[in-house]
């Protein structure tokens, strides 16, 4: 007998045919035997009806009360599949954040969770009671509702499972696993039996969709073994229920993949911008001067490269913004010109990052150079690179994201089995 915690996505929970289907997930493995808590998220759609309710009703809404109308999309998910789980003769009973209680930091809409008691959840496992456990949600230090912001729920089961010292936990969705690179860009791309949490954090911190960032941050913490997981496979298909292999990606310590790849993956992101900086005078604390606000505004600066004049006084200094920033980013460095010492500012949209993610760039060289070349020999101008131990990310146009995202994923072998 193992402890479970099984985590169910909006696509997977949208109509009431689907929870009953996500129920039938649900029994297979209370059926095996195990003790299972199950994090749902709300149903498809709703929680942007929810959100475009809340700006409708005013621009300037107080958080803590948007927190209230947006963390209910959760709970009716969790009590519906409380109730079909029911009526298939299992013992559930729905859990909202604060019941649990799951207790956050005071940052309401994109709160972070402080501490989980799961000693409640624990004691019910042993009466044989599934928990269904409203995700995206938790208690704040005023005692009401804050929520973890997009994407929260994949961050409420894994703080879960680490509370409660699962054995696992299973993040349902609509994909059947972790892909080498985006199947809809590259129809080669090829599902991962595993992958390292460091990867999947750059993989999802760099433009993949599987995972919120800070759910894959948690796990590497905890070392929590992580499955991605499609719950539109038949639950009772050959397979399904195998504890030990599962069908899906699992995410784990880098010590569990016996044979490392050099390179696992491609992520990419468009609409990034650049911005430039002119003739920026060459002293100390400029930097500071101009990074600090910009991060205090919510500006959050990516890749960043500085050539230095001749002369050695002045410098041109570029860096990345989200395309959705380029504007309020623009408009606080023209406003701040004077402290921030610079001559002229350039800007252009339009643009995509492609980084290559692997952790046995560690012990191989050449990597850098093999993407380079790949990319030239295409005739793909690199605007910017930047590199860590693991990962290489590549500044181009947005007009070649995908014949540089396929290019590099065939110069890689990615596309062989």
């Amino acid at each position: 007998m193992a402890r479970l915690v099984l985590k169910f996505g909006g696509t997977s929970v949208a109509d009431i045919a689907r929870i009953r289907n996500v129920a039938r997930h649900v029994k297979r493995e209370v059926d095996a035997g195990h003790e299972v808590a199950v994090v749902v998220s709300a149903m498809s759609g709703k929680t942007n009806e929810l959100v475009g309710w809340c700006r409708d009703a005013s621009a300037l809404h107080d958080a803590r009360e948007y927190d209230a109308v947006v963390a209910s999309g959760e709970q009716v998910t969790a009590g519906l599949l409380a109730i079909t789980l029911q009526d298939m003769g299992i013992n559930a009973r729905s859990w909202q954040g604060w019941q649990i209680p799951i207790r956050t930091d005071t940052a309401h809409g994109a709160a972070r969770i402080q501490e989980i008691e799961g000693s409640d959840l624990i004691r019910r496992f042993a009466d044989g009671q599934v928990a269904v456990i409203a995700g995206f949600q938790g208690l704040a230090p005023d005692n009401r509702i804050a929520t973890l912001g997009r994407g929260g729920s994949d961050t409420s089961a894994v703080a879960i499972a680490a509370a409660i010292k699962a054995d696992r936990c299973d993040i349902y969705t609509d994909v059947d696993g972790v892909y080498t690179t985006d199947p809809r860009v590259e129809p080669k791309a090829r599902r991962m039996n595993r992958i390292s949490f460091e990867e999947m954090l750059e993989m999802a911190s760099l433009g993949a969709k599987v995972l919120q960032v800070r759910s894959v941050e948690l796990a590497m913490v905890h070392k929590v073994r992580t499955f991605v997981r499609s719950s539109f496979e038949d639950p009772d298909a050959p397979g399904m229920g195998d504890f030990d292999n599962p069908p899906g990606t699992l995410i784990c310590d880098e010590d569990d993949i016996v044979e490392q790849q050099v390179v696992t993956g491609i992520a990419y992101a468009k609409d990034e911008a650049q911005i430039s900086l002119r003739r920026v005078e060459d002293q100390p604390g400029v930097a500071a001067a101009i990074f600090g606000p910009l991060a205090d505004a919510g500006v959050n600066v990516d890749m960043i490269v500085q050539s230095i004049s001749e002369d050695g006084t002045r410098t041109d200094m570029t860096f990345t913004v989200p395309a959705s920033d380029l504007g309020k980013a623009t408009a606080l460095l023209d406003k701040a010109k004077g402290q921030m010492r610079y001559d002229a500012i350039q800007s252009e949209a339009g643009l995509t990052k492609v980084s290559v993610i692997g952790i046995g760039m560690r012990s191989h060289t050449g990597v850098a150079a093999t993407a380079f070349k790949a990319l030239a020999q295409r005739g793909i101008n690199i605007r910017a690179i930047t590199t860590s131990e693991i990962k290489i990310s590549i500044l181009i146009d947005g007009e070649f994201s995908e014949l540089a995202v396929r290019t590099l994923h065939s110069v890689y072998g990615l596309d062989k089995g």
